[in-house]
């Protein structure tokens, strides 16, 4: 077994999308390669509904899938093949968006007005991009959890994982999403299939996985008690951890435990041209796209 070494540690950049959400950004528009098969991901995460209520009005995709996964709050969604529905607090929504789709996304939050939820986009290979659009909904209760006798949880929410599988199934990227919690002062090991590109995504608590080193980390100057001492910086909330080759990686948790999101898949290593929802292998076929939903013939009737 080999350990996969953190290859970057960055914090998530706040930023606004759809009619003026606030949200952070780990990644996305911008060296799409680094996260092959994966394009964008971002973490909607609000106390104040005023920075979340305009929502996502009807917007186009094509060429990618995006999975949404809801922590607080619920989304309401609507798209141009006529499904409606509501993801509420633990579920997940899988849509492949292929030759074209239109969709929307209204956040609303829970009682307290908090909104918490991620979404991932990963990318379509040149054979699919053109495929007939479809989603899916999962609700929390269908998600396998795992839970260990130290105290970690694993929810399995794509791909197979300590004997358990997912219930999303079907995304070209073949990614594993699941979602862990580590109790304080726990160090634990997790596999990761050696082909795949993996990263995590801190949201919770703080940790350390380089090394598997108790507690690792960032080595900072710090002033304590008048005096300036070396310390190790956990990696803690909004951070995303990218790794290198490997087949698994080994987390310490913090004080406070630590929960994450692992998130793999294999790369699909095709050209990337993209603008904004629309990401093709082509300039040619990005313009074409473009020039579809000037005139009206974006979306594919259906067969």
């Amino acid at each position: 077994m080999s350990l996969r070494p953190v290859t970057d540690l960055r914090r998530a950049t706040p930023t606004m999308e759809g009619a003026g959400v606030k949200l952070h950004r780990a990644f996305g528009f911008g060296e799409p390669e680094l996260s092959d098969p994966f394009l964008l991901f971002d973490d909607f995460r609000n106390e104040h509904p005023q920075d979340f209520a305009a929502g996502f009005p009807w917007h186009p995709h094509r060429g990618i899938e995006t999975i949404t996964y809801v922590l607080n709050g619920t989304v309401d969604h609507g798209d141009s093949l006529g499904n409606t529905g509501t993801l509420g607090a633990g579920d997940v929504q899988w849509m492949t968006a292929g030759s074209g789709i239109l969709h929307q996304e209204m956040p609303k939050g829970n009682a307290q007005g908090q909104m918490h939820g991620f979404q991932l986009w990963a990318n379509l290979p040149g054979s699919l991009k053109m495929t007939a659009p479809r989603y899916q909904d999962v609700q929390d209760k269908e998600i396998p959890e795992i839970r260990e006798d130290d105290g970690t949880r694993v929810k399995v929410i794509v791909g197979s994982f300590w004997g358990r599988t997912g219930p999303v199934d079907g995304i070209a990227a073949d990614p594993q999403y699941l979602d862990i919690y580590v109790p304080p002062g726990v160090r634990k090991t997790f596999p990761v299939d050696t082909y795949r590109r993996a990263f995590a995504y801190i949201f919770e608590g703080s940790g350390a996985f380089a090394d598997a080193s108790a507690p690792g980390g960032v080595l900072l100057e710090k002033e304590v008690m008048g005096e300036e001492v070396n310390i190790r910086d956990m990696s803690g909330d909004r951070t995303l951890v990218r790794f290198g080759t490997g087949d698994e990686v080994t987390v310490q948790a913090g004080e406070d435990g630590i929960r994450f999101l692992l998130i793999s898949g294999a790369p699909i290593e095709e050209p990337v041209a993209w603008h904004g929802p629309i990401v093709m292998n082509t300039r040619a076929e990005l313009m074409t796209a473009m020039a579809e939903l000037r005139n009206g013939t974006f979306i594919r009737p259906a067969h």
